[in-house]
């Protein structure tokens, strides 16, 4: 928040990278291609010679890797003139994923996803894709290669994202990112069910706490799939002159992914929500329990105490104290009670 208030009072564009350095040094990786020519290349030093666009029949895409250095994003800008307030959403990390038009390039936003399964947190991304006729910008905040299978693909034999242009890179590169989230759904999905496995042999503070922050970290997961979906079908919709019909069936696809990705998202927070109201129920039930035996020991003491209190008084004149086998007879008749009494609450099936 406090690097959020950086931007009070600047003008609309103002390139403010409101996140945590997480590189040493910013990594640009170009590659260029047609269904005929590859080639790739690691740009480590920050000139404007170094950032050039090819022919209209090739491809560029410069993948960028860190966004702290504010200063290169806009040698971007001024270089491929990538409109200003890009260049401010790009550094934003605080944006929520969305698809937007320009006249010279459409911009998306979006989150790459990753459930650590020793925190049991969800490690969040943020990831901008800017692209038109022939060229595809990605900003990554971290320097690992979240698009590493569809840097694979274009240096594979397979023809088919060689032969077609900068839209469909852009749909494969949040197709990418949509795959991460099932990978992170099923580690998600492994812990509810050893969870459930661990409900049905014993009730644990532990497995609450677990509950609880697997349901925090679906709310996020929601939050950042929610306005993804939005920002797809904004994408599918389009009529944009850099989004071409034969891509529209691939990005339809991929909304249909969301929707998937959304329902079992609801459904494993209605899993959750079954499991905190069984947790609650077995909690309540282990009291009920404890507070049956205690009442049921206090029943059977009742009589007891009570014969206890009459005969434990200090008066001289009680006829039955004077009797020789008083004594027993009233330790008979307490036992005769007790038996009664247990026999009474087990045929209640209440012990």
């Amino acid at each position: 928040m406090n690097k959020q208030k950086k931007k009070i009072g600047l003008a609309p564009g103002s390139i403010v990278f409101t996140g945590n350095r997480k590189v040493d040094k910013v990594v640009i990786h170009h590659l260029q291609y047609d269904s005929n020519n590859l080639t790739e290349r690691v740009i480590d030093s920050h000139s404007k010679s170094t950032l050039t666009r090819s022919e209209d029949t090739l491809v560029d895409w410069y993948d960028v890797r860190g966004m702290h250095d504010t200063e290169l994003i806009g040698l971007f800008g001024s270089t491929f003139d990538i409109h200003p307030l890009i260049l401010e959403a790009v550094v934003d990390i605080h944006q929520r994923p969305k698809f937007e038009e320009y006249p010279k390039g459409n911009f998306i936003l979006l989150r790459s996803l990753k459930f650590d399964s020793e925190t049991l947190e969800l490690k969040r991304e943020h990831v901008a894709i800017y692209f038109n006729k022939g060229f595809v910008a990605t900003f990554q905040e971290t320097e690992s290669d979240l698009f590493e299978s569809v840097r694979k693909r274009i240096n594979s034999d397979s023809p088919r994202i060689k032969l077609r242009g900068a839209d469909y890179l852009a749909y494969a590169l949040m197709d990418e990112t949509v795959d991460n989230y099932y990978i992170a759904l099923e580690s998600i999905e492994s812990h509810i069910e050893a969870l459930e496995d661990k409900m049905v042999e014993s009730v644990d503070d532990s497995n609450k706490n677990k509950i609880h922050h697997l349901k925090k970290e679906l709310l996020a997961f929601r939050k950042s799939i929610v306005p993804l979906r939005e920002a797809i079908a904004n994408f599918y919709k389009t009529e944009s002159a850099f989004v071409q019909e034969n891509s529209r069936v691939f990005i339809r696809n991929l909304y249909e992914n969301t929707i998937q990705i959304m329902d079992t998202v609801e459904s494993y927070r209605d899993i959750l929500n079954g499991l905190q109201d069984l947790f609650i129920s077995e909690v309540s039930f282990k009291m009920n329990k404890v507070m049956q035996l205690l009442t049921i020991i206090s029943v059977i003491f009742i009589p007891l105490t009570f014969l206890a209190g009459i005969y434990g008084m200090n008066f001289e004149n009680i006829p039955e104290l004077k009797y020789k086998y008083a004594y027993f007879i009233l330790w008979g008749v307490m036992i005769f009670i007790f038996v009664v009494m247990i026999y009474f609450f087990k045929k209640k099936k209440w012990l």
